[in-house]
């Protein structure tokens, strides 16, 4: 089916929207221990640390997504697998991988419903049968191609989403207000483009992300005894 540009729109807001039911809600990306240890305590910090996880996420979850992306549209599910493969191994954290793989597998079982003509249904397939991950960034790959949205929208869904999972976690667990967030929300949308240029550049094997403090505050939340997000 082709769509027009506005559907188009509206699919995409559909795919970034936190309603999405992929169960986002569920994970704060490390913020509720970044909050808890006082790492983040007020509108400024917390804009620190959702720029980084922004970065942390453009240059590792981004670039598989891109990579699954164009796999889909060349018909090649091998390099599909070897993307979802990759980001998993990149991930050193185990809540991170588990964020992955359970966000990855609701989008690939809502995928089936909206492209029952496209990989998606394979894919699911082979995480059922435990022959592959099921991460979220190459199912967003795989939705966004099967969509007909181009590589760029699928970017800028998801550094919104990432930078979103952040902020909705903040009004439950930081000093802010919804003014707050939107600000931060906005501002950081300039900066999609610049990491974007560089995302697109990259092999799957140049991934990177040199944020260790929040590998730390991972490694913290795993052990915590008071918790509301799963990471």
């Amino acid at each position: 089916m082709n769509a027009s540009q506005t559907a188009k729109i509206s699919q995409l807001l559909q795919f970034s929207d936190s309603a999405f039911p992929v169960g986002t809600f569920s994970f704060s990306n490390g913020l509720e221990t970044a909050a808890y240890e006082k790492v983040v305590t007020d509108a400024s910090s917390l804009e620190q640390f959702a720029r980084s996880a922004a970065r942390q996420a453009a240059f590792s979850d981004g670039v598989a997504a891109l990579h699954s992306f164009r796999a889909a549209a060349a018909g090649d599910y091998g390099k599909i697998l070897e993307a979802d493969k990759a980001i998993m191994l990149f991930k050193m954290n185990d809540e991170a991988r588990q964020m992955l793989r359970r966000m990855g597998k609701k989008l690939a079982e809502l995928g089936c419903r909206l492209f029952p003509e496209g990989m998606m249904k394979q894919w699911l397939g082979d995480i059922e049968a435990g022959a592959t991950p099921g991460s979220y960034p190459v199912a967003q790959g795989l939705a966004f191609q099967a969509a007909g949205l181009s590589e760029e929208d699928l970017f800028a869904s998801h550094q919104y989403g990432v930078v979103n999972m952040v902020l909705g976690a903040a009004l439950r667990c930081v000093r802010v207000s919804h003014y707050d967030t939107q600000k931060i929300l906005y501002t950081l949308s300039f900066e999609i483009d610049p990491l974007y240029e560089q995302a697109r550049e990259m092999d799957l094997y140049d991934m990177h992300s040199f944020v260790p403090q929040t590998d730390v505050l991972a490694s913290l939340h795993e052990k915590g005894t008071m918790r509301m997000f799963m990471s």
